[in-house]
């Protein structure tokens, strides 16, 4: 069998080339190397109706651009993988702007390594993704869904779950224009009001400029909506594409520039409620939708000059919490043919992200009783009215913060978690075909990130809106010139990564030997004063007060560096046999690592000890069947975790909590059939099983332990089962889908278990260019999200021995209409 060699690192190739790859992972490198194992598409000749299962020794998903165009505008690609067996993502509202939980064979998001175009999308900190910031659809080509263990030049610290690459389009050899007009709104049951989305996209194409074949595209959208279910908030989202194409000579070598950039002005959609178990405190419908219990609109204190003034709640719930983003990349790719055996690629990138979570705190006009400046996490024991502990900000020298002409007051302040991230890459690939039948490859992987975490604090308005959603940039200051803040911290999250990868052909068996060789390097530069194990901070201001402050709590540490560092040799085995015409079985093996976030080791400075990192054992096997009008696949798989390390993002303390499971045992099944019984009609079923099992009791003390020993992990549905069918009918072509999600425990102790839920979606499309050929890319298209309406939980924060923590809802029934308009 001969191989084609399509090596580039952040998987863009030629026009041609993309017909022939299969499937995009990683790097094309890895898409030669690893052909898909299920791809929904309509692009190769194999599929049956769209779904097409080439031999693989890895189970993969693949969802094509047509697939994709057929859900709601502007929705995030993570919600349209919910079609893939063993996905089960939350979403945070109906349109995909508000971010959601997602996981991959019950791993959370923090072990799923998510690529646009080989760039890696994981907060280099904590390794979390954010789902809201992710790429307009419209100019997806394909999203792959490897299930199990990432490949061996994957640039990630984390990924024992799965990987997810995004994989955006080709400029097209045409010139053209496409335009797509989106208005949506509520539906639901109890009386939700007007909640109305506005989208706009726009995308040009500048087809080949010059006889060698240079072309391009641009691409920019804007997106509006309400929030989901309060009386305050929503979205304000812009993004903005391009990307230049330009091949070399007449092969399939290349040199490619893509630029990406996202800003997000969006409130987090919270709720009400604590889940503490059945009975559900949603009753009704109507109970999704409700008012802050701030009175918003609301005002804050007004200052009085010569009184010691408080504050109110105005301002402070959760739902009032602003979540910007300014996110940026630059994606180069390049491809060279140095030999008839041996091809070079050089991937470099580069990425920057400014981010915060919102929150507010309360300042005052002063030092603290001890006398200090700065903040400092405490309950402020002259305002008895603010029951729990946080930072209060103190000003040094008396900073009138309300403008009441005294330094006597406390006021409430807006002091968000601010990072600021630099991050450069490269993927490079050398592939050698010693025969037809035999080819080699070697590998390095850079990943470089700068993470600056500050915690300034800034002014709010009359109405409790911010001045400036980045404090950062215009900072309250002491009467120092010094802004006081919550953190301060510098980190440094490096990986250098060496891969080789050896693929064989002997007769009806394939085999892969690959080994990858990662070297991570974590710096941190701590500013503040680390009081506890947690990693909780005091940042006092100035040197000298500093060292009072650690005389007089001599269990703190003080500011301070240090590194980590983390290494391993991780093999990797696949095997896939044809054993008859259209059947064949597939196993692989992979020893994973998963290394501390640069979040979590901070608080190992409290007590000089490092985590250790999580190693795993993974093993896939399965078998296939396809015939011209049925393809069919059933794999299972085990995971062995040794120092399982288990996180959850807490919204509210705008912190990761990451915990220790020791060893953990975790398998599963996933399965896929697709029947196509004629050529308009398509049906597909998937479904997954899941079981995890905690092996010990974890200690939480000297003499406690948490009683885990037997149970399941938290957050990881039991399993999953859905479909969706598709028919045309003339002009008009039907999409519906349908998906049940098994139920998932709150806690690791498995106390409270959180309801199983039922979600279904219609989308209905009709081709202009059925009544007028010059609309042949013109089309009305309807979607119905939730059309059941279910009420459901959908993400919810998870912990060891969790209870009585705020939960998500799922959306509610929502439509969106657009008008997609093109030339």
């Amino acid at each position: 069998m001969k191989f084609k060699y399509l090596l580039a690192a952040s998987v863009v190739s030629t026009a041609s080339a993309m017909v022939a790859a299969p499937a995009a992972a990683q790097s094309t490198g890895s898409v030669d190397f690893d052909d898909s194992v299920i791809i929904v598409s309509g692009a190769r000749d194999t599929d049956v109706g769209g779904v097409d299962l080439p031999d693989s020794p890895k189970a993969k998903v693949q969802l094509e651009s047509e697939l994709i165009l057929r859900q709601a505008p502007g929705q995030t690609i993570n919600e349209t993988l919910n079609l893939v067996p063993g996905v089960s993502f939350t979403n945070n509202d109906p349109f995909g702007s508000l971010g959601g939980s997602f996981t991959i064979r019950g791993f959370a998001s923090d072990r799923i390594s998510q690529t646009f175009d080989g760039l890696p999308l994981n907060d280099s900190g904590n390794y979390a993704l954010y789902t809201n910031q992710m790429v307009d659809p419209e100019i997806i080509a394909s999203a792959t869904v490897t299930l199990g263990s990432t490949d061996v030049d994957s640039p990630t610290a984390a990924a024992a779950g799965g990987t997810i690459n995004i994989l955006s389009k080709t400029p097209d050899n045409d010139f053209g224009v496409t335009t797509t007009t989106t208005y949506g709104n509520i539906i639901s049951r109890g009386n939700p009001g007007d909640r109305m989305m506005y989208r706009f996209f726009a995308k040009v194409e500048t087809g080949e400029l010059t006889d060698g074949g240079l072309k391009a595209f641009v691409s920019a959208s804007r997106t509006e909506n309400d929030s989901g279910f309060s009386n305050y908030g929503g979205v304000d989202k812009q993004q903005y594409n391009a990307k230049i194409f330009q091949p070399l000579g007449n092969g399939d070598d290349f040199i490619s520039i893509a630029g990406h950039y996202n800003q997000n002005r969006n409130n987090f959609n919270g709720s009400p409620f604590r889940y503490t178990g059945e009975p559900s405190p949603i009753q009704e419908p109507e109970d999704r939708f409700y008012n802050l219990f701030d009175g918003t609109p609301c005002t804050v204190v007004a200052g009085e000059n010569g009184v010691q003034d408080t504050y109110n709640s105005c301002g402070t719930p959760f739902e009032r919490r602003y979540n910007p983003s300014n996110t940026g990349n630059i994606r180069g790719a390049s491809r060279f043919t140095l030999s008839d055996s041996l091809t070079l690629t050089v991937d470099p990138s580069f990425q920057y992200v400014k981010a915060n979570g919102g929150g507010t705190s309360v300042g005052f006009e002063g030092s603290s009783a001890d006398g200090y400046t700065g903040g400092i996490f405490t309950t402020d024991p002259r305002n008895p009215a603010r029951p729990d502990r946080g930072t209060t900000y103190y000003y040094f020298g008396g900073t009138d913060l309300n403008g009441d002409g005294d330094t006597l007051d406390y006021v409430t302040i807006l002091s968000p978690s601010n990072t600021q991230t630099n991050r450069y890459g490269v993927i490079a690939n050398l592939i050698y075909e010693i025969n037809p039948d035999h080819r080699v490859r070697l590998a390095y992987t850079l990943d470089h990130a700068r993470h600056r975490q500050t915690g300034t604090a800034g002014s709010l308005l009359f109405n409790a809106e911010p001045v400036d959603v980045f404090p950062i940039d215009n900072p309250l200051l002491d009467a120092d010139g010094v802004a006081p803040q919550k953190r301060n911290r510098k980190s440094f999250a490096i990986l250098h990564q060496a891969a080789a990868q050896y693929r064989g052909e002997f007769g009806g068996l394939s085999a892969e030997l690959g080994l990858r060789i990662p070297f991570f390097e974590r710096e941190l530069n701590q500013n503040c004063v680390t009081t506890d194990p947690d990693g909780n901070v005091n940042c006092i201001n100035g040197g000298d007060d500093i060292a009072a402050y650690l005389a007089a709590n001599p269990n703190f540490v003080g500011p301070t560096s240090t590194t980590y560092n983390y290494d391993a040799i991780l093999p990797n085995l696949g095997l896939t046999y044809e054993f008859s015409p259209g059947a064949s079985v597939f196993a692989s093996y992979a020893k994973n690592l998963s290394v501390p976030g640069t979040d979590e080791l901070y608080g190992s400075l409290f007590t000089g000890i490092a985590p250790d990192p999580e190693t795993s054992h993974s093993v896939d096997f399965g078998v296939r069947y396809q015939t011209a009008t049925i393809q069919a696949q059933v794999a299972g798989w085990f995971n062995r975790y040794n120092n399982r390390l288990a996180s959850a993002y807490d919204p509210i303390a705008d912190r990761t909590i990451t915990r220790n499971l020791g060893r953990v045992d975790k398998y599963g099944v996933d399965g896929s059939i697709a029947w196509k019984p004629s050529e308009p009609v398509l049906f597909y079923v998937f479904g997954s099983y899941l079981k995890s099992e905690i092996e010990e009791d974890v200690q939480l003390g000297a003499t406690a332990f948490a009683p885990t020993a037997g149970k399941r992990e938290a957050g990881a549905p039991k399993f999953t089962i859905g479909a969706r069918a598709q028919f045309e009918l003339g002009p008009v072509e039907f999409g519906a889908q349908v998906k049940r999600t098994g139920s998932r425990f709150l806690n690791d102790i498995n106390t409270i278990e959180l309801p199983g839920y039922t979600v279904a979606d219609f989308d209905l499309r009709l081709s202009l260019g059925h009544f007028n050929e010059s609309l042949d890319k013109t089309y009305f298209q309807i979607n119905v999200l939730n059309v059941l309406d279910e009420v459901y939980i959908g993400s919810a924060p998870t912990g060891l021995t969790t209870s009585g923590e705020f939960v998500n809802l799922g959306p509610p029934r929502a439509f969106t209409a657009s008008l997609v308009w093109g030339f």
